[in-house]
């Protein structure tokens, strides 16, 4: 039980800074690029990549069975 919190919040907490990252990269469309050079620029950059890994972290969290004690 308590590993499983600690998993929720760790995936939390890394999901909301890939989040915060890419949110912040949207600036890019702001200067002039396109979308497709935006999803250029943040498939390149590794912090965005802890978005969806923490949203995985999160699912496994929930939905992967665990031990019934």
């Amino acid at each position: 039980m308590i590993f499983r919190l600690f998993l929720f919040l760790l995936g939390f907490g890394i999901s909301v800074a890939g989040g915060i990252s890419t949110i912040a990269y949207l600036n890019l469309l702001a200067t002039g690029h396109g979308y497709i050079e935006y999803f250029l620029f943040i498939s390149k950059r590794i912090e965005c990549y802890l978005l969806p890994l923490g949203v995985f972290t999160i699912w496994g969290s929930i939905y992967l069975p665990g031990n019934k004690d």
